[in-house]
Protein backbone atom coordinates (compact mmCIF):
# COMPACT_ATOMS: atom_id res chain seq x y z
CA UNK A 1 0.00 0.00 0.00
CA UNK A 2 1.51 3.35 -1.14
CA UNK A 3 1.80 5.51 2.47
CA UNK A 4 2.95 8.31 -0.01
CA UNK A 5 6.05 10.41 1.52
CA UNK A 6 6.11 7.65 3.77
CA UNK A 7 6.85 4.70 1.45
CA UNK A 8 4.96 1.55 0.50
CA UNK A 9 3.86 -0.68 3.33
CA UNK A 10 3.42 -4.50 3.24
CA UNK A 11 4.12 -7.73 4.43
CA UNK A 12 7.09 -10.23 4.28
CA UNK A 13 5.72 -13.63 2.56
CA UNK A 14 8.12 -15.21 3.84
CA UNK A 15 5.58 -16.09 6.77
CA UNK A 16 4.13 -18.78 4.10
CA UNK A 17 5.05 -21.80 2.88
CA UNK A 18 7.51 -20.90 -0.24
CA UNK A 19 10.36 -23.36 -0.53
CA UNK A 20 10.04 -24.30 -3.89
CA UNK A 21 8.10 -22.26 -6.60
CA UNK A 22 5.07 -24.52 -6.71
CA UNK A 23 4.81 -23.71 -2.76
CA UNK A 24 4.90 -20.04 -3.29
CA UNK A 25 2.85 -19.10 -5.95
CA UNK A 26 0.47 -21.37 -4.26
CA UNK A 27 0.60 -19.22 -1.48
CA UNK A 28 0.49 -16.10 -3.13
CA UNK A 29 -2.79 -16.89 -4.87
CA UNK A 30 -4.20 -17.98 -1.42
CA UNK A 31 -3.60 -15.73 0.92
CA UNK A 32 -2.05 -12.60 -0.27
CA UNK A 33 -5.35 -11.55 -2.22
CA UNK A 34 -7.02 -12.09 1.15
CA UNK A 35 -5.22 -10.10 3.07
CA UNK A 36 -5.36 -7.04 0.40
CA UNK A 37 -9.30 -7.39 0.59
CA UNK A 38 -8.96 -7.11 4.22
CA UNK A 39 -6.58 -4.39 4.26
CA UNK A 40 -6.52 -1.89 1.71
CA UNK A 41 -9.86 -2.95 -1.07
CA UNK A 42 -9.93 0.18 -3.35
CA UNK A 43 -6.25 0.74 -3.51
CA UNK A 44 -3.33 -1.61 -4.92
CA UNK A 45 -1.56 -3.74 -2.65
CA UNK A 46 2.26 -4.00 -2.55
CA UNK A 47 3.75 -7.54 -2.16
CA UNK A 48 6.98 -8.54 -0.44
CA UNK A 49 7.54 -12.05 -2.29
CA UNK A 50 9.90 -14.86 -0.54
CA UNK A 51 12.04 -16.24 -3.48
CA UNK A 52 14.33 -18.98 -2.87
CA UNK A 53 17.48 -20.41 -5.09
CA UNK A 54 15.17 -22.85 -6.77
CA UNK A 55 12.42 -20.50 -7.27
CA UNK A 56 14.78 -18.12 -8.61
CA UNK A 57 15.94 -20.67 -10.88
CA UNK A 58 12.26 -21.64 -12.18
CA UNK A 59 11.70 -17.86 -12.81
CA UNK A 60 14.76 -16.68 -14.51
CA UNK A 61 14.94 -19.53 -16.94
CA UNK A 62 10.70 -18.96 -17.60
CA UNK A 63 9.30 -16.22 -19.46
CA UNK A 64 6.43 -18.00 -19.48
CA UNK A 65 6.31 -18.41 -15.58
CA UNK A 66 7.09 -14.55 -15.52
CA UNK A 67 4.60 -13.93 -17.17
CA UNK A 68 1.98 -15.30 -14.98
CA UNK A 69 3.21 -13.89 -12.37
CA UNK A 70 2.91 -10.41 -14.30
CA UNK A 71 -0.65 -11.22 -14.61
CA UNK A 72 -1.42 -12.68 -11.70
CA UNK A 73 -0.38 -9.03 -10.18
CA UNK A 74 -2.25 -7.08 -12.29
CA UNK A 75 -5.40 -9.06 -12.02
CA UNK A 76 -5.35 -8.85 -8.54
CA UNK A 77 -4.47 -4.76 -8.21
CA UNK A 78 -1.16 -6.06 -6.79
CA UNK A 79 2.36 -4.58 -7.24
CA UNK A 80 6.35 -6.35 -6.17
CA UNK A 81 8.70 -3.86 -4.76
CA UNK A 82 10.75 -6.11 -2.95
CA UNK A 83 11.95 -9.83 -2.81
CA UNK A 84 13.51 -11.69 0.14
CA UNK A 85 16.51 -13.46 -1.13
CA UNK A 86 17.40 -13.94 2.68
CA UNK A 87 17.17 -18.06 2.70
CA UNK A 88 19.06 -19.64 -0.01
CA UNK A 89 17.07 -22.98 0.83
CA UNK A 90 14.22 -24.48 2.45
CA UNK A 91 13.06 -22.02 5.85
CA UNK A 92 9.85 -23.96 6.62
CA UNK A 93 9.44 -27.33 8.81
CA UNK A 94 12.52 -28.08 9.69
CA UNK A 95 15.39 -27.32 11.21
CA UNK A 96 17.22 -24.19 9.98
CA UNK A 97 19.89 -22.59 12.51
CA UNK A 98 22.85 -21.08 11.34
CA UNK A 99 22.41 -22.33 8.39
CA UNK A 100 20.29 -19.90 7.32
CA UNK A 101 23.26 -17.90 6.52
CA UNK A 102 24.95 -20.18 3.78
CA UNK A 103 25.96 -19.89 0.99
CA UNK A 104 26.81 -16.75 2.80
CA UNK A 105 28.35 -13.49 0.29
CA UNK A 106 32.27 -15.22 0.03
CA UNK A 107 30.82 -17.50 -3.01
CA UNK A 108 29.33 -17.90 -6.45
CA UNK A 109 26.49 -19.48 -5.41
CA UNK A 110 24.84 -16.45 -3.73
CA UNK A 111 25.95 -14.23 -5.75
CA UNK A 112 24.34 -15.94 -8.78
CA UNK A 113 21.43 -16.51 -6.84
CA UNK A 114 21.15 -12.25 -6.38
CA UNK A 115 21.81 -12.02 -9.70
CA UNK A 116 19.01 -13.85 -10.95
CA UNK A 117 16.47 -12.14 -7.99
CA UNK A 118 17.64 -8.87 -9.56
CA UNK A 119 16.66 -10.10 -13.24
CA UNK A 120 13.18 -11.20 -12.10
CA UNK A 121 12.91 -7.98 -10.51
CA UNK A 122 13.38 -5.98 -13.17
CA UNK A 123 11.31 -7.85 -15.48
CA UNK A 124 8.17 -8.15 -13.03
CA UNK A 125 8.19 -5.45 -10.16
CA UNK A 126 6.53 -2.41 -10.24
CA UNK A 127 7.48 0.50 -13.00
CA UNK A 128 7.30 3.17 -10.53
CA UNK A 129 9.73 2.01 -7.72
CA UNK A 130 12.94 1.07 -7.17
CA UNK A 131 12.84 -2.72 -6.24
CA UNK A 132 15.23 -4.41 -3.35
CA UNK A 133 16.41 -7.45 -2.42
CA UNK A 134 16.77 -8.23 0.94
CA UNK A 135 20.02 -10.15 1.61
CA UNK A 136 22.02 -11.54 4.76
CA UNK A 137 24.50 -9.92 6.61
CA UNK A 138 27.23 -11.06 4.24
CA UNK A 139 27.60 -14.63 6.97
CA UNK A 140 27.50 -16.45 10.39
CA UNK A 141 30.16 -13.94 12.54
CA UNK A 142 32.06 -17.17 13.59
CA UNK A 143 32.96 -18.37 10.53
CA UNK A 144 34.43 -14.74 9.41
CA UNK A 145 38.29 -15.90 9.60
CA UNK A 146 40.33 -13.60 8.55
CA UNK A 147 40.43 -9.84 6.27
CA UNK A 148 40.48 -12.83 3.19
CA UNK A 149 36.76 -13.74 4.14
CA UNK A 150 35.93 -9.90 4.07
CA UNK A 151 37.54 -8.75 0.99
CA UNK A 152 35.41 -12.04 -0.84
CA UNK A 153 32.60 -10.55 0.59
CA UNK A 154 33.10 -6.84 -0.85
CA UNK A 155 34.54 -8.26 -3.96
CA UNK A 156 31.18 -9.89 -4.19
CA UNK A 157 29.15 -6.94 -3.40
CA UNK A 158 31.10 -5.26 -6.20
CA UNK A 159 30.34 -8.20 -8.56
CA UNK A 160 26.75 -7.48 -7.51
CA UNK A 161 26.88 -3.67 -8.60
CA UNK A 162 28.32 -4.44 -11.46
CA UNK A 163 25.31 -6.52 -12.61
CA UNK A 164 22.58 -3.99 -11.29
CA UNK A 165 24.68 -1.46 -13.15
CA UNK A 166 24.71 -3.04 -16.51
CA UNK A 167 20.76 -4.33 -15.50
CA UNK A 168 19.81 -0.63 -15.57
CA UNK A 169 21.80 0.08 -18.40
CA UNK A 170 19.53 -2.30 -20.55
CA UNK A 171 16.20 -1.93 -19.13
CA UNK A 172 16.24 1.52 -17.35
CA UNK A 173 15.31 -0.57 -13.96
CA UNK A 174 17.00 0.52 -10.51
CA UNK A 175 17.50 -2.52 -8.31
CA UNK A 176 18.80 -2.14 -5.34
CA UNK A 177 20.51 -4.87 -2.97
CA UNK A 178 19.62 -4.45 0.94
CA UNK A 179 21.96 -6.45 3.00
CA UNK A 180 20.38 -7.03 6.52
CA UNK A 181 22.27 -6.75 9.60
CA UNK A 182 21.55 -9.55 12.42
CA UNK A 183 22.40 -10.47 15.64
CA UNK A 184 25.91 -12.62 15.69
CA UNK A 185 26.41 -11.99 11.82
CA UNK A 186 29.52 -10.36 10.67
CA UNK A 187 27.12 -7.07 9.89
CA UNK A 188 25.59 -7.15 13.11
CA UNK A 189 25.52 -3.70 15.15
CA UNK A 190 24.93 -0.40 13.41
CA UNK A 191 28.61 0.31 13.80
CA UNK A 192 30.03 -3.08 12.19
CA UNK A 193 27.46 -1.75 8.90
CA UNK A 194 28.95 1.89 9.14
CA UNK A 195 32.07 0.01 9.47
CA UNK A 196 31.80 -2.13 6.22
CA UNK A 197 30.49 0.70 3.99
CA UNK A 198 32.94 3.46 4.88
CA UNK A 199 35.74 1.82 5.68
CA UNK A 200 35.76 -1.27 3.27
CA UNK A 201 33.37 -1.24 0.52
CA UNK A 202 34.04 2.82 -0.03
CA UNK A 203 37.84 2.23 0.50
CA UNK A 204 40.09 3.59 -2.41
CA UNK A 205 41.43 0.54 -3.28
CA UNK A 206 37.65 -0.76 -3.60
CA UNK A 207 36.36 1.88 -5.68
CA UNK A 208 39.10 1.65 -7.91
CA UNK A 209 38.34 -2.16 -8.28
CA UNK A 210 34.55 -1.70 -9.02
CA UNK A 211 36.09 1.60 -11.18
CA UNK A 212 37.79 -0.68 -13.20
CA UNK A 213 35.06 -3.12 -13.69
CA UNK A 214 32.78 -1.17 -14.58
CA UNK A 215 35.28 0.91 -17.20
CA UNK A 216 34.58 4.29 -14.62
CA UNK A 217 36.88 6.31 -12.62
CA UNK A 218 36.40 5.67 -8.69
CA UNK A 219 34.12 8.90 -7.71
CA UNK A 220 31.62 7.55 -10.42
CA UNK A 221 31.95 4.08 -8.81
CA UNK A 222 30.78 5.61 -5.39
CA UNK A 223 27.91 6.60 -7.18
CA UNK A 224 27.17 3.80 -8.60
CA UNK A 225 27.93 1.65 -5.49
CA UNK A 226 25.55 4.27 -3.61
CA UNK A 227 22.84 3.72 -5.68
CA UNK A 228 22.42 0.44 -5.58
CA UNK A 229 24.31 -0.88 -2.67
CA UNK A 230 22.56 -0.38 1.06
CA UNK A 231 20.67 -2.09 3.67
CA UNK A 232 17.89 -3.63 5.48
CA UNK A 233 17.09 -2.17 8.71
CA UNK A 234 15.41 -4.45 11.12
CA UNK A 235 14.68 -2.68 13.80
CA UNK A 236 13.76 -5.72 15.54
CA UNK A 237 17.55 -6.81 15.46
CA UNK A 238 18.84 -3.42 16.22
CA UNK A 239 16.60 -3.67 19.74
CA UNK A 240 17.78 -7.13 20.48
CA UNK A 241 21.43 -5.47 20.38
CA UNK A 242 19.68 -2.74 22.94
CA UNK A 243 20.70 0.16 20.12
CA UNK A 244 19.41 3.55 20.58
CA UNK A 245 16.56 3.30 17.69
CA UNK A 246 16.93 7.01 16.69
CA UNK A 247 20.56 7.23 17.20
CA UNK A 248 21.37 4.42 15.28
CA UNK A 249 19.23 5.85 12.40
CA UNK A 250 20.72 8.85 12.77
CA UNK A 251 24.35 6.96 12.24
CA UNK A 252 23.19 5.43 8.81
CA UNK A 253 22.10 8.73 7.52
CA UNK A 254 24.95 10.61 8.61
CA UNK A 255 27.36 8.55 6.90
CA UNK A 256 25.74 8.10 3.77
CA UNK A 257 24.62 4.47 4.16
CA UNK A 258 20.86 3.95 2.51
CA UNK A 259 18.58 2.01 3.99
CA UNK A 260 16.41 0.59 0.90
CA UNK A 261 13.65 -1.37 3.50
CA UNK A 262 12.91 -0.42 7.06
CA UNK A 263 11.46 -3.79 7.94
CA UNK A 264 8.76 -3.51 10.99
CA UNK A 265 9.19 -6.19 13.36
CA UNK A 266 9.22 -7.04 17.33
CA UNK A 267 11.68 -9.43 19.53
CA UNK A 268 10.65 -10.97 22.84
CA UNK A 269 11.98 -8.97 25.75
CA UNK A 270 12.49 -10.07 29.27
CA UNK A 271 12.59 -7.21 31.59
CA UNK A 272 13.53 -8.99 34.37
CA UNK A 273 15.13 -12.27 34.02
CA UNK A 274 13.44 -14.39 37.39
CA UNK A 275 13.10 -18.33 37.91
CA UNK A 276 9.55 -18.18 37.12
CA UNK A 277 10.65 -16.07 34.21
CA UNK A 278 13.16 -18.57 32.89
CA UNK A 279 10.77 -21.72 33.33
CA UNK A 280 8.49 -20.09 31.17
CA UNK A 281 11.21 -19.75 28.32
CA UNK A 282 12.00 -22.96 28.52
CA UNK A 283 9.11 -23.23 26.62
CA UNK A 284 10.38 -21.28 23.60
CA UNK A 285 13.63 -22.63 23.80
CA UNK A 286 15.02 -25.08 20.92
CA UNK A 287 13.43 -23.48 18.24
CA UNK A 288 13.90 -24.56 14.18
CA UNK A 289 15.13 -20.98 14.27
CA UNK A 290 17.80 -19.41 15.70
CA UNK A 291 16.89 -17.45 18.93
CA UNK A 292 19.73 -15.14 19.42
CA UNK A 293 19.77 -13.78 22.99
CA UNK A 294 21.45 -10.65 23.89
CA UNK A 295 21.75 -10.28 28.36
CA UNK A 296 22.16 -6.25 29.89
CA UNK A 297 23.39 -6.93 33.27
CA UNK A 298 26.12 -5.01 35.44
CA UNK A 299 26.32 -2.54 32.04
CA UNK A 300 27.69 -5.19 29.71
CA UNK A 301 26.20 -6.76 26.80
CA UNK A 302 26.39 -10.82 26.51
CA UNK A 303 25.82 -12.62 23.48
CA UNK A 304 24.42 -16.11 22.93
CA UNK A 305 23.65 -17.75 19.94
CA UNK A 306 20.22 -19.54 21.24
CA UNK A 307 18.19 -18.88 24.41
CA UNK A 308 18.81 -22.53 25.12
CA UNK A 309 22.50 -20.73 25.68
CA UNK A 310 21.64 -18.10 27.97
CA UNK A 311 19.00 -20.33 30.22
CA UNK A 312 22.34 -22.53 30.61
CA UNK A 313 24.33 -19.06 31.74
CA UNK A 314 21.79 -18.23 34.31
CA UNK A 315 21.52 -21.72 35.62
CA UNK A 316 24.75 -22.23 36.49
CA UNK A 317 24.81 -17.86 38.05
CA UNK A 318 21.68 -17.06 38.80
CA UNK A 319 22.65 -14.13 40.79
CA UNK A 320 22.38 -10.38 39.73
CA UNK A 321 19.67 -8.49 37.66
CA UNK A 322 19.60 -8.61 34.25
CA UNK A 323 17.26 -8.25 31.47
CA UNK A 324 17.34 -10.20 28.01
CA UNK A 325 16.03 -9.48 24.80
CA UNK A 326 15.95 -12.53 22.35
CA UNK A 327 15.83 -12.61 18.46
CA UNK A 328 11.90 -14.27 17.93
CA UNK A 329 10.12 -12.57 15.70
CA UNK A 330 6.66 -11.88 17.87
CA UNK A 331 3.53 -10.27 16.62
CA UNK A 332 3.74 -6.17 15.84
CA UNK A 333 0.43 -5.36 17.58
CA UNK A 334 1.46 -6.88 21.02
CA UNK A 335 2.94 -4.85 23.52
CA UNK A 336 2.99 -7.46 26.25
CA UNK A 337 3.46 -11.58 25.95
CA UNK A 338 1.86 -12.62 29.63
CA UNK A 339 3.15 -12.10 33.17
CA UNK A 340 6.77 -12.13 32.31
CA UNK A 341 7.63 -11.24 29.48
CA UNK A 342 6.78 -7.58 26.99
CA UNK A 343 7.92 -7.02 23.29
CA UNK A 344 10.16 -4.76 21.45
CA UNK A 345 7.54 -2.87 19.74
CA UNK A 346 8.54 0.33 21.66
CA UNK A 347 11.59 -0.01 19.26
CA UNK A 348 9.39 0.31 16.15
CA UNK A 349 7.31 2.88 17.70
CA UNK A 350 10.46 4.98 17.66
CA UNK A 351 11.82 4.25 14.77
CA UNK A 352 8.46 5.13 12.48
CA UNK A 353 8.60 8.08 14.70
CA UNK A 354 12.37 8.76 13.39
CA UNK A 355 10.81 7.88 9.84
CA UNK A 356 8.05 10.35 10.03
CA UNK A 357 9.91 13.13 10.54
CA UNK A 358 13.15 12.28 8.16
CA UNK A 359 11.55 9.91 5.79
CA UNK A 360 14.74 7.27 5.13
CA UNK A 361 13.17 4.75 2.57
CA UNK A 362 10.73 4.42 0.26
CA UNK A 363 9.73 0.56 1.28
CA UNK A 364 8.36 -0.91 4.84
CA UNK A 365 7.66 -4.87 5.56
CA UNK A 366 6.80 -6.02 8.60
CA UNK A 367 8.26 -9.53 8.72
CA UNK A 368 7.03 -11.82 11.53
CA UNK A 369 7.25 -14.95 9.77
CA UNK A 370 7.30 -17.32 12.85
CA UNK A 371 3.61 -17.98 12.49
CA UNK A 372 4.02 -21.49 11.79
CA UNK A 373 6.46 -21.77 15.66
CA UNK A 374 4.33 -19.36 17.67
CA UNK A 375 2.58 -20.54 20.87
CA UNK A 376 -1.14 -20.91 20.08
CA UNK A 377 -1.93 -18.36 22.73
CA UNK A 378 -0.24 -15.93 20.82
CA UNK A 379 -2.30 -16.29 17.42
CA UNK A 380 -4.53 -14.45 16.52
CA UNK A 381 -7.48 -15.73 14.08
CA UNK A 382 -6.07 -17.45 10.86
CA UNK A 383 -3.00 -16.22 9.40
CA UNK A 384 -4.49 -13.56 7.73
CA UNK A 385 -6.59 -12.37 10.80
CA UNK A 386 -3.10 -12.30 12.01
CA UNK A 387 -1.66 -10.13 9.19
CA UNK A 388 -4.03 -8.05 8.81
CA UNK A 389 -4.04 -6.60 12.09
CA UNK A 390 0.27 -6.30 12.08
CA UNK A 391 -0.44 -3.97 8.87
CA UNK A 392 -3.54 -1.94 10.82
CA UNK A 393 -1.23 -1.54 13.85
CA UNK A 394 1.52 -0.29 11.73
CA UNK A 395 -0.48 2.14 9.43
CA UNK A 396 -2.04 3.37 12.57
CA UNK A 397 1.36 4.90 13.29
CA UNK A 398 0.91 7.00 10.83
CA UNK A 399 -2.39 8.28 11.39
Amino acid sequence: MDLGKYGHLTYSTLVHPGDTWPEMWNSLKTYVPQVKKRFCPDKPFGVSLRLSNASADALVSSPAERAKLKSFLTDNDLYLYTVNAFPFGPFKNQIVKEQVYEPDWRGEERARYTMHVADILADVAAPNVNPSIQSPPLGFKPRVTGPDVVEAYAANIRRLAVHLHRLRERTGRTVTLAVEPEPYCFLETTDETVDFFTRVLRSEQSLTALGRDLGTHAEEARTILRRHVGTVYDICHQAVEFENISASLQKLVDNDVPVFKLQEAAAMQVPKVTPAAVAELRKWADSVYLTQTIQMKDGQLTRFLNLEDAIAAYDKDPAGDREWRIHFHVPVFLETLGEHFRTTRFAIAEALAFHRKHPLSAQLEIETYTWDVLPAHLKTGDIVDYVTLELEWVKSQFA
